[in-house]
């Protein structure tokens, strides 16, 4: 079995990090796309066939509100592609069948320079995890204002194609998806952007921890501390309460990812608190230590994405949680500015 810490990017807690680490694993997106796509194609996929292409064709500009993913499989005795863009501003883009179109435009210069002709198929899908509701023509046609008196005469002459689409915000993982992997996840980005993840956790609470590999809970638990400033794991721990032992799973997993740095702050701080606050009362310890370990955890955390010096445990360690509190709350304004979705 997997470790926590394999295959976790440095950025797997954002938005973008957490999709292309879940969607660029074959079985998921092989999961994703079956469950998705309209059965006249899936039933000609060969499933075995799906490889990821590296690269991406969202100009950097976009990369704040789009990712991507392109995947080749095989139909038939031919190479089919599969263009996977997932939308994660609030509202809905208007522009979108444009926008694909330019994507793959990209696709098909870049194969007919490697490969020549013939081109393969492109087929665009776009994941949009809301909040707002898709309320957009997924048909590239209906960009132009044409009559009823001349539209015969010109679509013959224009480009003409949809594409696939999943709204989370008309769809209830919960109980319409199929794949038990991909309905933890779809369920997961859908809750995230509700801001109600303490309810998927004691949601989460129904599954055996069989059922979740320890990458794919490390990932969850990264993506989920990440979108919700006052989400910890005690909070996580007593939402899962109810399952004792995906509860211990969660707790051993989370231990591997502070034991790599990756959620640091966590238990140093519950085992200073608790030596802090022996004058105190324990109780008092242990949630002051808490505070200060995830203040510290999340100040690193921020400084890494960022791309800033690390701060040393150290020198935070001195600081009075006001500061820890301040310089918290600093990094995340700026966090804000650079990466919020609009």
């Amino acid at each position: 079995m997997e470790t926590a810490g394999e295959s976790l990017t440095p950025a797997a807690h954002t938005n973008d990090g957490f999709f292309k680490a879940v969607f660029s694993q074959p079985e998921h997106a092989t999961a994703f796309f079956k469950s998705h796509l309209p059965p006249a194609i899936t039933a000609k996929i060969d499933w075995n066939s799906l490889v990821v292409i590296p690269g991406s064709f969202v100009k950097s500009s976009l990369q704040q509100v789009h990712s991507d993913l392109l995947f080749s499989v095989r139909m038939g005795q031919r190479e089919t592609l599969l263009y996977l863009l997932f939308e994660h501003q609030s509202t809905p883009d208007p522009a979108m069948p444009l926008r694909l179109l330019g994507y793959m435009t990209e696709i098909f210069t870049k194969h007919h320079k490697a490969h020549g002709y013939p081109l393969p198929p492109v087929l665009p899908f776009v994941f949009h995890q809301g909040p707002d509701a898709w309320n957009i023509s997924t048909s590239f046609e209906d960009l132009f204002d044409l009559s009823e008196e001349i539209a015969p005469a010109l679509l013959p002459f224009l480009p003409k194609f949809q594409h696939s689409l999943l709204d989370l915000t008309r769809f209830d993982p919960s109980t319409e998806e199929g794949d038990t992997r991909m309905q933890v996840v779809l369920q997961l980005m859908k809750l995230a952007r509700q801001k109600e993840l303490l309810r998927f956790f004691q949601w989460l609470a129904r599954f055996s921890p069989h059922e979740l590999p320890d990458t794919l809970l490390g990932l969850m638990l990264l993506y989920a501390l990440h979108a919700d400033s006052d989400l910890d794991v005690g909070k996580i721990y007593s939402s899962l309460s109810t399952n004792p032992e995906l509860e211990r799973s969660t707790m051993s997993v989370a231990e591997k990812l502070i034991a790599q740095g990756r959620v640091e702050g966590i238990s140093q701080g519950i085992s200073q608190g608790i030596s802090q606050g022996i004058s105190q009362g324990i109780s008092q310890g242990i949630s002051q230590g808490r505070a200060e370990g995830l203040w510290i955890g999340k100040i690193q955390a921020y400084e890494e994405f960022l791309e800033k010096p690390q701060t040393s445990r150290e020198f935070l360690e001195a600081m009075p949680l006001a500061e820890l509190e301040t310089l918290h709350q600093k990094l995340h304004q700026e966090y804000e500015l650079r990466f919020k979705r609009s």
